[in-house]
């Protein structure tokens, strides 16, 4: 009777490295000098940890990240609120996360801070706890989440940009260095300067994100309706819903333009009056 084989995983651990029992470390990962990963850490398949990277709490970390040395993942958060909860830190596929950049866990029971796949974070980036990073998301150097902002797929954060909390910051857009972002972002535009304004739409970051010519004409129709006619929010919002050919980008918008908590940034010129 014949016996299945039983095949290892293959592990790189630096001997100075500590790995308390209970962490869970996939294929081929790779453990540099003094990293410490903490018992209820998951890491993926090839994902590579550089010298002194620290990794705690519940985390669960997806396959071929790469963590460059100083980086923090799953730390306590900084909010008076929490009070020890079980809460989690979750990381997506191919996350490279640069020098001294940090990650919180969330704040109450059951939350969590979410990163999604093919993220960068730069060198001293900071993503506060019960935020939400989408896919394809660019933080530049020292660019800062505050707790529980939503940062949509293929946004770009400049560095030293800090985004307010509960602040969101919509798909596609660019947001410049050193801004302040205190309202939310609408996908598809650019924003920089403090007080922030909206400079245009991000004509560039569209069209490389492989939108359709017809989509971007009616995305650029919508920015016209939002910020150069004059309307509330609420009437643009009605003049787009029936003026714009429907594409699931305009239908995106116009859903985030529908859930605004915070009002939106405005441009330099003119305003959108809530």
């Amino acid at each position: 009777m014949g016996v299945d084989s039983v095949v290892m995983p293959i592990r790189k651990v630096h001997e100075t490295a500590v790995v308390y029992p209970g962490a869970i470390l996939g294929r081929n990962v790779e453990v540099g000098p003094y990293c410490v990963i903490g018992p209820h850490v998951v890491i993926g398949d090839g994902t590579k940890l550089h010298p002194h990277v620290v990794i705690d709490g519940y985390t669960t970390i997806g396959k071929e990240c790469e963590f460059f040395p100083g980086v923090s993942i799953g730390a306590t958060p900084q909010d008076l609120k929490y009070n020890g909860e079980k809460t989690y830190t979750v990381l997506g596929d191919r996350v490279t996360i640069h020098e001294c950049a940090s990650v919180h866990r969330a704040v109450g029971e059951g939350n969590e801070t979410r990163i999604g796949n093919d993220v960068l974070l730069m060198a001293y980036t900071h993503v506060a706890h019960n935020c939400v990073v989408g896919n394809h998301v660019i933080m530049s150097n020292v660019a800062t989440l505050a707790g529980h902002v939503i940062v949509e797929d293929r946004a770009v954060i400049g560095g030293l940009a800090a985004v307010h909390q509960f602040t969101k910051v919509g798909r596609n857009c660019m947001v410049g260095g050193m801004t302040r972002v205190n309202q939310d972002v609408p996908p598809f535009v650019i924003v920089a300067g403090n007080p922030p304004y909206v400079a245009g739409l991000n004509s560039v970051g569209i069209s490389r994100a492989g939108i359709a010519p017809a989509v971007r004409k009616e995305l650029k129709k919508g920015f016209k309706i939002l910020y150069r006619s004059g309307y509330t929010l609420q009437e643009a919002i009605t003049v787009m819903e029936q003026e714009l050919e429907s594409s699931e980008e305009v239908e995106h918008l116009l859903r985030f333009l529908r859930n605004v908590e915070r009002g939106i940034c405005r441009t330099s010129k003119s305003s959108v009056k809530e």
